[in-house]
């Protein structure tokens, strides 16, 4: 995996890339960084794989201080593209990547042939948007979770009860969870899901003909799946599958392979 850096006017965005062939671009979700994905690019050796850091997390280094709505993600991710890549490109992202994903497709249509989007939604509302600015509101005012509770914390929202109560499962993801956690910058964490909680496209997408495909996981509690259906009924072309049994990052650790054989189903179909 090879490293670098894009420099703008307001940040220098860490990148990675792997392999040669067609662009896919994975756009991480919050709290995650470029080389979470190395999993799912090592299921696509016959493609050039680039990831990146967002503006609060990993070694990308932001000369502006928050709020980053998710039009200035989007502008960050799409001068990477410009830069890095072939364009048209194919476009995955989880979470805040999915939202990223969405505002590229309505805004810099032209840099993508094909989006997946995974564990999205058209706009926060009910216990996502309570909870999330719930947290918000925690770190906002100097809170900070004991790095133990965090792990325990978030991995209730990021896989599902199959892995909880298996021991030998636990184990294995119990890692992804403490890099994603047990020191996170709760202010940088804030500022990524303050990004989140205010950003809907639904209002756009159903004048977006890039192919948008919406991937849903049936236990995903930190976007459930019938938030995503509502992003692929919107778009002019969008398609929505559900993976049963699977939670939000499911992908890492878990169940990667019935995630990465979905993916590559979809990549399949467009050539």
């Amino acid at each position: 995996m090879d490293h670098g850096t894009l420099e703008t006017p307001d940040v220098a965005l860490h990148y990675v890339i792997q392999g040669n062939g067609p662009d896919i671009v994975w756009i991480p979700g919050g709290d995650q960084t470029g080389e979470t994905w190395a999993g799912q690019m090592a299921a696509f050796p016959d493609h050039r794989n680039v990831s990146y850091d967002p503006r609060g997390a990993g070694r990308t280094v932001c000369r502006v201080a928050p709020p980053w709505p998710i039009p200035v993600f989007a502008d960050d991710c799409a001068a990477l593209v410009r830069a890095v890549c072939q364009p048209p490109v194919i476009l995955i992202g989880l979470s805040m990547g999915a939202l990223i994903v969405q505002e590229m497709v309505c805004e810099h249509p032209e840099l993508v042939r094909l989006a997946i989007a995974m564990g999205t939604s058209g706009g926060k509302s009910g216990f996502i948007q309570e909870w999330e600015n719930a947290e918000i509101r925690f770190f906002g005012a100097g809170g900070k979770l004991p790095p133990d509770f965090a792990v325990a914390h978030y991995a209730t929202l990021m896989y599902p009860s199959e892995v909880l109560g298996d021991d030998a499962l636990w184990a294995k993801v119990k890692p992804v969870v403490e890099a994603a956690y047990k020191d996170r910058d709760g202010r940088m964490l804030a500022a990524q899901w303050q990004a989140c909680v205010e950003y809907s496209a639904i209002d756009r997408l159903p004048q977006c003909n890039v192919p948008l495909h919406v991937i849903g996981f049936s236990q995903d509690m930190q976007t459930p799946p019938a938030r995503g259906r509502k992003v692929a009924d919107a778009a002019a072309n969008g398609t929505f599958h559900l993976l049963e049994g699977l939670g939000h990052c499911s992908m890492f650790g878990h169940r990667p392979e019935v995630v990465n054989a979905k993916l590559r189903e979809i990549v399949a179909l467009h050539g």
